[in-house]
């Protein structure tokens, strides 16, 4: 069994930037068959709104951890849409120029409906890389985060923006209703990261958008490995939705062999 897991945070709230407690990382993954992991950074250290140079010091940070174990993490460049075209152009041209890295990852800055988006969609087309945009119904959501991207709104940017694949995190937290706000839209994924498993979630989602369109995720530090995969195991699947769950569509999705 392979996996790619694309959702994680191998450094949460300053905690886990040592060499040592990134390599038990890395071997917890590969005791689990976690082939990969996608850093995402370190994204609420500094709020919910980084400046430019928060927002260079958390990309800073995971492109070294990806230099650290180069055949192991794969990063995404955190961005704040918010900043303007210009800050969103040069810091992904700087990520992808210093640390290859091979996706833009959103936290909670802004809503995904909201008209900086535009620069995210620019950025993605120039550089041929997707956007992993969290995403939470705002029907169940923690107070103060008034910039939390319902799925609708996750859902309206992919409609806006046909040619930009885009992942909807946090398949448990969109729920139901995220998947029928993603159900026909082509360039979405949903990932299955973060919250515990729901019972026939999985299911329902790959019944909907096709198991060619559901990606393995955990959110380390908050999901472990062995919960998310047991989500998968556990689901009534085919051995062949699994394994493209796993590891196929994220392995095609961001051209890794």
């Amino acid at each position: 069994m392979r996996i790619i897991d694309v959702h994680t945070h191998p450094v949460f709230f300053t905690k886990g930037r040592q060499k040592s407690e990134l390599r038990k990382l890395v071997a917890h993954g590969k005791s689990h068959g976690v082939k990969r992991m996608i850093v995402l950074g370190d994204v609420l250290n500094y709020g919910g709104t980084p400046n430019e140079e928060q927002l260079r010091l958390i990309n800073d940070e995971t492109g070294g951890i990806q230099k650290m174990f180069p055949n192991y993490f794969v990063g995404f460049c955190y961005l704040n849409p918010n900043l303007g075209e210009k800050a969103v152009m040069e810091e992904v041209t700087r990520c992808v120029t210093n640390y290859g890295s091979k996706g833009i990852k959103l936290e909670i800055a802004n809503s995904a409906d909201e008209p900086c988006m535009r620069h995210i969609a620019k950025a993605c087309r120039e550089f041929n890389i997707p956007v992993l945009q969290h995403s939470w119904s705002n029907t169940n959501f923690r107070p103060g985060m008034d910039s939390h991207s319902d799925p609708d709104d996750t859902a309206l940017f992919a409609q806006r923006n046909p040619d930009v694949n885009i992942i909807m995190a946090h398949l448990v937290g969109i729920g139901y209703r995220g998947v029928i706000a993603a159900k026909g839209l082509d360039n979405i994924y949903v990932d299955i990261s973060g919250a515990f498993p729901e019972d026939g979630l999985i299911e329902y989602a790959v019944e909907h958008l096709g198991s060619d369109h559901v990606l393995y995720g955990t959110d380390i530090p908050i999901r472990q490995s062995a919960v998310k995969i047991g989500a998968v195991l556990g689901a009534k699947l085919t051995n062949a939705d699994r394994q493209k769950i796993f590891f196929d569509n994220t392995a095609k999705l961001l051209n890794l062999n």
